[in-house]
C-alpha cells in the first residue's frame, strides 16, 4: 500500500500585500462595513480545521449582489486575493488566507428570494443558513433535507459540496442545487442553470461552482430543490455487538433497496462522551441511530424490515422515538458528538478523516482503521454517515504536542491510502481546501488536477479567489 503525498502540519503564509489605493477605494465605497479591527480579522481567519489563524488584511460586509461584484472588481484590478466567508465553521482550514487579502463574510446576505411550493423549489442568498430555511418554508409543507450538522449558510454548503445525514435519501448539494448567481474573478455577475429540473444547454456550469470552494467565483444567490415533509416520521437506535456487526447490517439494508433516510454509526467511546455532553443515559456500546420517512405504513415496514436485519447481526435493544421532542432530543446528541468529543479532553484540537468507500468495502475499511487507531494510542471518537459509505475518525490532540499532530496526520494517510485502493476517495463531504491537497493528487491523478489547474487559470487568471486551496497554482 503506497501511502499518500504527505502535506505540512501548518499551511505555508505568503502574503500578497493589499496596496493602500486599494484600501482606500474600498473605504470610500463601503465605509464603516469594511473592517481593519484585528478581532475581526483573526475571527475570519480561523475555522474549525485544526490549523492556527491566517487573517485576512481586511473583512468586508457584503449586503448585496453589486457589493460582491465591486468589492471583487476592486481586488481584480490590484490582485489581491479574495475569500468568501459564511459562518466559519468548514473543517479543512478553506478560510485560512494564506496569501492575505479581503474576506467577504455574506452573512448579512440572508433573505429567502423566491419561494416556489407548486415546483418544490427555493431561490436563496448565500448568507441563508440550512436552519433558517427550513424554519421559514415550514408553512409550505416543504423542507430542505441537506444537514451537515452544523448550521452552515447554504453558500458554504454549495461551496463545499456538502452532504450530511440525509444524503443517504437525498442526495448531496451536488444533486440539490439547481441554479447559481455567481461573481466571477473580474467582477462581473453571471447566471448558470434554471429553475428546471434538467437541462441539456451547454456546459454544466452549476455543477462546475458546486464544489470549488470559492476558487472559481463567489455564489450569492442558490436555487434549490425542496421535498414535502414526510406524513410520518420514526427515528430508532439499535445496539450491536460490534462495529462490524453494525456496519454489515447497514451494508444489508442498502442492498435490499430499504429507503432509509437517516443511518449513522456512533461507536462505543463516543456514545460515552455524547452521554456526559448532553446529560444523557445510551447504551454505551456501538449504536446505529436512523431514521424512516414515509407514510405511517411505509414507515413501520422500513423498520421491521431494518428491525430483523439487525437481530441476525447480533443488533439489540431497538429503541423508537416517535415524536418530534425525542427525534430532536437524539439528533442533537447526534450532532453534539463532534464537540462533546472535543470537551472530553479539554484545550485538544481534533484533526477529522473524512473518507468514503464503495458500501461493499465500508465494514473491512472501517475495522482495519480502527485497529490501526487503537494502535498509535491518540484519544478519538468516530462517527460515520454510514448509509453512504462516509464516516470520520476525529483524533483530539494536544495542540502544543507536535509528535500528536504526526501521528495522527500519519494514521489519517494510510487510512486515505486505503480509502483509494478501495476505489473510495479522500473527502466525502468536507472538502479539499489545505488540508486534503495531497490526496487529491494521489486520487485523481496528475492529469486531472493538472485540467482542474486549466480551468482555474482559465476562469481567475490573477489567482485571487480563495487561493492556495485545492491545489498549488
Amino acid at each position: 500500500m503506497n501511502a499518500p503525498h504527505s502535506h505540512d502540519w501548518q499551511p505555508a503564509i505568503r502574503p500578497r500585500p493589499m496596496p493602500a489605493a486599494m484600501r482606500e477605494q474600498l473605504q470610500q465605497r463601503f465605509g464603516s462595513r469594511l473592517s481593519t479591527a484585528q478581532a475581526v480579522r483573526d475571527q475570519h481567519g480561523r475555522d474549525e480545521s485544526p490549523y492556527d489563524t491566517a487573517a485576512p488584511e481586511a473583512v468586508l460586509f457584503c449586503e448585496s449582489n453589486e457589493d460582491v461584484a465591486a468589492a471583487v472588481a476592486i481586488a481584480h484590478e490590484h490582485a489581491v486575493p479574495v475569500i468568501p466567508f459564511g459562518v466559519g465553521s468548514s473543517l479543512e482550514g478553506h478560510l485560512l488566507a494564506v496569501q492575505g487579502g479581503l474576506s467577504l463574510d455574506l452573512s448579512r446576505m440572508n433573505r429567502i428570494l423566491s419561494l416556489n411550493p407548486e415546483d418544490l423549489t427555493v431561490t436563496v442568498q448565500a448568507g441563508v443558513t440550512r436552519m433558517q430555511l427550513n424554519n421559514e418554508i415550514r408553512h409550505s409543507g416543504l423542507f430542505f433535507p441537506i444537514d451537515p450538522g452544523a448550521d452552515a449558510t447554504l453558500g458554504g454548503m454549495s461551496a463545499t459540496r456538502a452532504s450530511g445525514t440525509n444524503a443517504v435519501r437525498y442526495g448531496t448539494m451536488r444533486e440539490n442545487v439547481l441554479a447559481l448567481t455567481v461573481v466571477t474573478a473580474s467582477g462581473e455577475l453571471v447566471h448558470t442553470g434554471t429553475r428546471a429540473r434538467k437541462s441539456s444547454a451547454g456546459y454544466d456550469l452549476t455543477r462546475l461552482f458546486v464544489g470549488s470552494e470559492g476558487t472559481l467565483g463567489v455564489m450569492t444567490e442558490i436555487t434549490l430543490k425542496l421535498y414535502p415533509l414526510p406524513e410520518a416520521v420514526l427515528a430508532a437506535i439499535c445496539h450491536f455487538p460490534s462495529i462490524a456487526a453494525a456496519v454489515d447490517t447497514t451494508i444489508g439494508l442498502i442492498q435490499m433497496g430499504v429507503p432509509i433516510a437517516r443511518c449513522e454509526l456512533i461507536d462505543a467511546r463516543t456514545v460515552g462522551m455524547v452521554n456526559r455532553h448532553n446529560k444523557l443515559d445510551l447504551r454505551e456500546q456501538d449504536m446505529l441511530l436512523m431514521e424512516f420517512h414515509g407514510s405511517p405504513a411505509s414507515v413501520r415496514e422500513q423498520a421491521e424490515t431494518v428491525q430483523a436485519l439487525a437481530a441476525e447481526n447480533g443488533g439489540e435493544s431497538f429503541e423508537w422515538a416517535e415524536t418530534p421532542e425525542e427525534r430532536t432530543r437524539l439528533w442533537t446528541a447526534r450532532h453534539h458528538a463532534y464537540f462533546a468529543a472535543v470537551q472530553s479532553r479539554p484545550g485538544c484540537r481534533a484533526i477529522s478523516t473524512d473518507t468514503c468507500v464503495p458500501i461493499s468495502r465500508l465494514a473491512e475499511c472501517i475495522v482495519d482503521t480502527v485497529a490501526d487507531v487503537d494502535a498509535c494510542g491518540l484519544p478519538y471518537f468516530l462517527v460515520g454517515h454510514v448509509g453512504d459509505g462516509n464516516f470520520h475518525i476525529g483524533f483530539l490532540i494536544d495542540p502544543d504536542s507536535p509528535d500528536e499532530g504526526r501521528i495522527a496526520e500519519q494514521v489519517n494517510r494510510t487510512l486515505v491510502a486505503r480509502a483509494l485502493q478501495m476505489a473510495g476517495t479522500c473527502t466525502g463531504e468536507h472538502g479539499i481546501g489545505l488540508h486534503k491537497m495531497g490526496f487529491l493528487l494521489d486520487e485523481a491523478g496528475p492529469g486531472a488536477v493538472a485540467l482542474m489547474r486549466q480551468i482555474k487559470h482559465a476562469l481567475d487568471p490573477k489567482n485571487i479567489m480563495n487561493p492556495g486551496k485545492i491545489f498549488a497554482w
